[in-house]
């Protein structure tokens, strides 16, 4: 289907996505398209939650995005409440969300313009909590500080229910992670940890991370936790730098749920969503994280090649032990006809896009 009205959300802190932007906004007026931009970083009036900031920007039926995977990430809060297809145009340096050189631009327009373009969808997580999430006036000027101001807690969704122990239900879609961290740096957080119901443990750390597949090479990556490739389905939670001997990550399925309550002998926690201070725990309060019912479209222009882009991100083949080999024969070739078995199979293709 053609695009009708794209959204436009770009890192104003970068001459390159300034420039992009001047690119998108004559593309848009040569076919006619509507093209609106989405200040999700203005200092001068209140941040909105994805639903306003989609309304504002008239529905888009496609969220383009001018910089890193953190502009990415705004883009997809806001196209996932309007349902449109996310196109992150390359301007980071180590994310695996973009795609799109800023020079290949106008060629990325008209492919999804005329329907050639490849649509990936990415598992996202929702949450409950025992509470709405608030964020106290001092640490809201606190945020602010150096920056613009802080997105407002997330809105309880129509369809919470309330007083039967199952806390309300909040208009949250994380594609990365959400995060539950100390807010004193003499203080760790105690937390009981739930999967699936029960409890797992009860850890003492600076942070505990619930992610998706797509965030497992984030911060949860980043903790040591393992790489999960973003076309399954998964919870993935990972301690860091927890008090005690088991500080492994584990890797639930999609519809095993994980719920962290914050311990009577705890501090204050913040809850954080895909980077974004969002609200902060009392002793006692809970969250629950899950699988979201809403999954972010990406826009590629050809089928993801993770593992390649993986390899590339962080230098792998620059490792000492493969110098020495020389370059890599492919397991499979594809260029020649699939055999039979591996019909099914997810392989890379003739030219393989990074």
């Amino acid at each position: 289907m053609p695009v009708r009205r794209i959204g436009l959300v770009v890192h104003q802190g970068r001459a390159t996505a300034r420039d992009a932007a001047r690119a998108v906004h004559a593309w848009s007026e040569t076919h006619g398209v509507r093209c609106t931009e989405i200040d999700v970083w203005a200092k001068d009036h209140h941040r909105r939650g994805g639903r306003e900031e989609a309304e504002a920007a008239g529905n888009p039926d496609l969220v383009v995005t001018l910089g890193g995977d953190g502009t990415f990430l705004r883009g997809a809060r806001i196209a996932v409440k309007s349902g449109a297809d996310v196109l992150g145009v390359d301007l980071g340096k180590v994310g695996f969300l973009t795609e799109v050189p800023a020079h290949d631009i106008g060629d990325a327009l008209d492919a999804v313009h005329q329907g050639r373009a490849v649509v990936e969808e990415r598992m996202t997580l929702t949450m409950r909590a025992s509470r709405p999430l608030e964020i106290p006036e001092e640490m809201e000027a606190l945020l602010r500080y150096g920056r613009g101001p802080a997105l407002p807690p997330p809105q309880v969704r129509p369809e919470t229910t309330e007083g039967d122990g199952w806390g309300v239900a909040l208009d949250v879609t994380a594609l990365n992670d959400v995060v539950l961290e100390k807010l004193a740096r003499d203080r760790q957080v105690g937390v009981g940890v739930y999967l699936a119901g029960r409890l797992l443990a009860s850890y003492s750390a600076d942070a505990l991370v619930v992610a998706t597949p797509t965030g497992s090479t984030a911060y949860a990556f980043a903790a040591g936790g393992p790489v999960l490739s973003p076309h399954m389905d998964a919870v993935v939670f990972t301690p860091i730098a927890p008090h005690m001997t088991f500080n492994r990550s584990v890797v639930a399925a999609p519809d095993e749920p994980v719920a962290l309550r914050v311990l009577p002998h705890s501090g204050q926690a913040a809850v954080s969503i895909d980077g974004q201070l969002r609200g902060v725990l009392d002793p006692g309060d809970w969250i629950g994280v899950f699988r979201a019912p809403h999954r972010v479209r990406l826009v590629r222009l050809h089928p993801t090649d993770f593992y390649g882009r993986l390899r590339d991100r962080f230098r792998l083949t620059d490792a000492p032990a493969t110098a020495h080999d020389g370059p890599s024969a492919p397991f499979f070739r594809p260029d020649t006809p699939i055999p039979p078995d591996l019909v099914e199979m997810r392989l890379p293709p003739p030219t393989a896009a990074r």
